[in-house]
């Protein structure tokens, strides 16, 4: 290797960057919904998010009495239960 002084040019280029997709209308119903929410967030809004749940649902208590029995120590099994076999008595005569 050399010792020599080298230069080094920097060449800077700046590029144009097209955005890509859809063109977005700013006046939209759309644009104008998530604006409103972003204004609530940041005013320290709440924002809801899904399908309101119904207290009263069949789901919702069953919802709370599993967490019931967690909150009590009770064991939670998972899945399906195991099917109940019936007793078949056979006799056998000779």
């Amino acid at each position: 290797m050399s010792k020599k002084n080298q230069s080094v040019q920097s060449v800077e280029t700046v590029e144009v960057v097209k955005s890509k997709g859809r063109p977005v209308v700013e006046n939209s119903a759309r644009q104008m919904r998530l604006a409103a929410r972003a204004a609530r967030v940041a005013a320290g809004g709440e924002v809801k998010r899904g399908r309101p749940a119904v207290a009263t649902s069949a789901r919702q208590a069953k919802l709370q009495a599993k967490a019931a029995k967690i909150e009590a120590g009770m064991m939670i099994k998972r899945g399906r239960p195991k099917m109940q076999k019936a007793e078949v008595a056979t006799e056998v005569t000779a």
